[in-house]
């Protein structure tokens, strides 16, 4: 477990990259009491805590587990709260990310949801496609199986039209990825300690530094992210070679 302190000015080791699963709203609300939607709210709390966080510390990238692939199976009053919450965050936020020069990006297959809300996001993602500041990527309908098997037919699309076989390698599937634009992962974090990457950047993942961490996602804040990068800026990386 880590435990919330300040970034350690010797340690300041800030990755570029930081995605994180959010994870525990519900327990977090069942433990006092509450109704899931309250969990919900708080968890967009976290959010914004945690997304000034990461600009005043230098992360380049912040990628949000916000809606899996898999999260269609949930409840629809549940699905239509979290839907709700994701047009509040995007009207009441907006102008924030764009007065702090803030990149919304999407990754995910987002228009699977309503109109309205497809309109909304399409709207956010263009008004701060010209800003130069850090990325903010939230998945949106998610699922990293299907992102892979989307940049598979994509490939293979090519290959019937000329793309020689021989030339897909690594960075051929990258560039077909939902991230392309974004740089290499370098931290993935776990909130609520649950172990596992739930069909999140799978791809992505590959060489990035894995923490699991017992706080629930409504209590995680900056600090809690200064003392994530602290412990990333101790572990030794070494990309298989010893």
């Amino acid at each position: 477990m880590i435990v919330a302190t300040a970034l350690s000015p010797e340690l300041a080791v800030v990755p570029r990259h930081v995605a994180i699963i959010m994870d525990g709203n519900g327990r977090w609300a069942k433990g006092r009491h509450l109704p899931r939607l309250a969990g919900h709210r708080a968890g967009v709390e976290a959010v914004r805590k945690v997304t000034r966080a990461a600009r005043a510390m230098g992360v380049e990238a912040l990628t949000l587990y916000a809606f899996s692939s898999e999260n269609w199976r949930r409840p629809a009053d549940e699905i239509s709260d979290l839907m709700g919450l994701l047009r509040w965050f995007i009207r009441s936020d907006l102008a924030e990310l764009t007065q702090e020069n803030v990149q919304l990006r999407i990754i995910g297959d987002y228009r699977r949801f309503q109109p309205d809300l497809v309109t909304l996001v399409d709207d956010a993602v263009a008004r701060t496609a010209g800003n130069t500041g850090p990325i903010l990527a939230i998945a949106l309908n998610y699922g990293a199986q299907a992102e892979l098997a989307a940049a598979a037919r994509r490939l293979a699309a090519k290959v019937l039209t000329g793309l020689p076989a021989e030339q897909i390698d690594e960075a051929a599937i990258e560039a077909e990825l939902d991230t392309a634009a974004l740089p290499p992962l370098d931290l993935l974090i776990r909130t609520s300690g649950e172990q596992r990457l739930s069909n999140f950047l799978l791809w992505q993942a590959a060489y990035a530094e894995l923490m699991f961490v017992d706080t629930l996602w409504p209590d995680f804040d900056g600090d809690a992210l200064a003392a994530a990068i602290d412990a990333f800026g101790r572990r030794e990386r070494r990309y298989g070679g010893r």
